[in-house]
């Protein structure tokens, strides 16, 4: 999978390791002897908390 923006992380399938870009320069990440799998990161949610009126 080819490499596409800042802050992807991506994980080596074979012994684990991963990686997180933070420059953008083409191809793609291998290790082990293959591609690296886009790991996709889970945004938070956001949980409306009542206001205290206080």
């Amino acid at each position: 999978m080819a490499v596409e923006k800042v802050g992807e992380k991506y994980r080596c399938n074979v012994c684990g390791n991963e990686v997180v870009v933070t420059e953008v320069g083409g191809g793609t990440l291998v290790c082990c002897g293959q591609d690296m799998e886009k790991i996709e990161l889970k945004t938070p949610e956001v949980i409306n908390l009542p206001d205290s009126g206080g």
